[in-house]
């Protein structure tokens, strides 16, 4: 059983001793909770990633003051996490608490899970906490039973009625792949009218994303006063904060593709239908974003992108043309002309076609609409013109280095801290990928980050590391979010190729981090500056989250690198527009 260390525990008994009863528990979650709620270390967390459709099951843990009847700590995490996930939401509701609570120490904690008493007992020594078992939590059952009952209350993300039919038409659109033709530049309108009147809005207007491989879908804007203005607001921002108010500013329908089993790399376009989650929402300035359609909003993103799918089917060779001619009226290739160079250029003919749908209805016959869709050569040579002049600003911008997170798969298990000397020796000789460094054998062993995660998976991120040279150095820089107002230590792999490649990311006010951060530090000092990397398999095993050295694949040892070694500053995260 883990313990805590000398100095964590002198740092607790410092805190003042509150006289009061905390509940605490640890419960599985039936439904997504409402909200945003603060993740736990065993996932991946903001900088790494988005959240998928076909989530693993999730359990919440949960610390309350019983005597103040406010919650001290929340977080949400793997199920499959093990029972070190409860002490390490406990030490943050004891010393970076949920407003309005204070730092500080309770006098008793009970909870009703007798393995988990025992586990606490053991973790908590010398911290004069009385940790008891009672049969009932009852503030802890009435939140856990309001927050399932908000998440209960959610619409769901289509209407029940439509649900069939926009998946249907979503696998279709991503079998068309207009995003191999089109980019988000080119304009399609499409006026829906019928005899009973079409829903609101009877005018939609389509651009199409992932040209570029990185994000897939459509975006049906409701005017296209809004299409302009949001490109012309992306043109004038300059900040994160004012490309995160240009993004929510939007007034659109969209339909996005998500890979499914943590696909996160460019390029997944090849993936069939049936290995891609569609999601449909809404955007509004007024509302902002919306991940669920009303009725009516359902009917037109159906009506819209059934319409869609038809006219591209009919008029794809028509449309490649179309695109080839924008292209050579500017005289170059796209976005690398001005849009002076040739003051008379003529608006290509546009390209229409009309059809006739039918929707179902709950209680009548289907609803039959008359559907026009058509190109704008003149709107998209405006926007065109404006693309143009965002690339000529972004040209003045000095160049920032990338970072990279296609690295490090999904949900793996990451670990900071060190193995003996010993240890490095049988490593270096047993594992299939070994890269060697002059490291100075002092202190209690090597500095090293250990990332472990499925066999594939990790057979698949030493290639990628290989095929990049190796590893060059290991360095931990400051990052921020400035639109949630968080700060971050973010740990990062530079590759021999010069990439840089995010492996993790850490709150700056966590305590545990902050501890096992230091003593890397004073072990790289003595090590000279060296530390290692270790590949781990084992993810689903009995070793997962404690990887045995028969589950380690590659050892990597390399510099450990100081921010003013990499010299990026503190890195921002930019929110990205559709």
């Amino acid at each position: 059983m883990a313990a805590l260390n000398r100095s964590t525990r002198r740092r607790l008994q410092k805190l003042p001793q509150i006289p009061s009863v905390w509940e605490g528990d640890r419960r599985p979650l039936a439904k997504p909770l409402p909200g945003e709620l603060p993740v736990g270390g065993e996932n991946r967390g903001l900088l790494l990633g988005g959240s998928s459709s076909s989530e693993p099951p999730t359990d919440c843990i949960l610390w309350v003051d019983g005597s103040q009847g406010f919650v001290r700590a929340i977080d949400t995490i793997d199920a499959s996490t093990g029972p070190n996930a409860v002490v390490r939401t406990l030490l943050r509701a004891m010393e970076v608490p949920h407003n309005p609570a204070k730092p500080g120490r309770p006098q008793k904690i009970v909870v009703k899970d007798r393995e988990m008493q025992f586990f606490l007992r053991g973790a908590l020594q010398e911290l004069d906490i009385a940790i008891e078992y009672v049969p009932h939590l009852p503030l802890i059952d009435e939140i856990f039973r309001e927050l399932q009952q908000a998440a209960d209350n959610n619409p769901p993300h289509v209407p029940p009625l439509y649900a069939e039919g926009l998946n249907t038409i979503a696998h279709r659109i991503w079998e068309d792949a207009p995003w191999e033709i089109l980019e988000d530049h080119h304009v399609i309108a499409i006026h829906m009218t019928t005899e009973t009147g079409a829903p609101e809005p009877s005018s939609l207007y389509a651009i199409v994303m992932g040209k570029l491989g990185l994000d897939y879908g459509i975006l049906l804007y409701r005017s296209l006063e809004s299409l302009k203005q949001f490109r012309a607001s992306v043109l004038e921002s300059v900040s994160p904060v004012q490309m995160q108010e240009a993004f929510l500013s939007q007034d659109c329908l969209f339909l996005t593709f998500e890979a499914e089993d943590d696909e996160e790399v460019m390029g997944w376009s090849h993936l069939a239908p049936e290995n891609i989650e569609p999601t449909f929402g809404n955007l509004h300035p007024l509302e902002g974003l919306r991940s669920y359609l009303y009725e009516d909003e359902a009917i037109s993103t159906l009506v819209a992108l059934e319409a869609i799918h038809s006219f591209f089917k009919a008029h794809r060779r028509r449309l490649k043309q179309w695109v080839k001619m924008s292209e050579k009226q500017r005289g170059t290739q796209p976005g690398k002309s001005s849009p002076h160079t040739e003051p008379n250029r003529q608006v290509s003919t546009a390209i229409a076609a009309i059809y006739t749908l039918e929707i179902p209805q709950k209680s009548t016959e289907p609803k039959k609409f008359t559907v026009e869709v058509s190109t704008l050569p003149d709107i998209t040579m405006e926007l065109e013109d404006m693309e143009v002049e965002l690339e000529s600003v972004e040209d003045d911008l000095p160049e920032l280095p990338l970072l990279r997170d296609d690295l490090v798969p999904a949900n793996s298990f990451l670990s900071l801290g060190a193995i003996p000397w010993k240890s490095v020796e049988i490593l270096r000789l047993s594992v299939p990928s070994h890269q060697s460094a002059a490291v100075t054998t002092a202190g209690d062993g090597l500095p090293i980050i250990i990332i472990q995660t499925t066999r594939p998976k990790a057979k698949a991120m030493i290639e990628q590391l290989q095929q990049a040279g190796g590893v060059k150095g290991i360095c931990f820089n400051p990052g921020e979010d400035p639109i949630e107002g968080n700060s971050y230590d973010l740990g990062i792999v530079q590759t021999e190729d010069g990439e840089l490649h995010l492996f993790g990311e850490f709150f700056n006010d966590d305590p545990i981090h902050l501890s096992a951060r230091k003593k890397w530090d004073d072990r790289c000092r003595r090590t000279k500056g060296y530390c290692g990397l270790i590949i781990a398999m084992g993810l689903t095993g009995n070793s997962r989250g404690n990887p045995q050295i028969k589950d380690m694949l590659a050892l990597f040892e390399a510099r450990s690198l100081s921010s003013k070694d990499l010299d990026l500053g503190i890195l921002q995260r930019i929110p990205m527009p559709f």
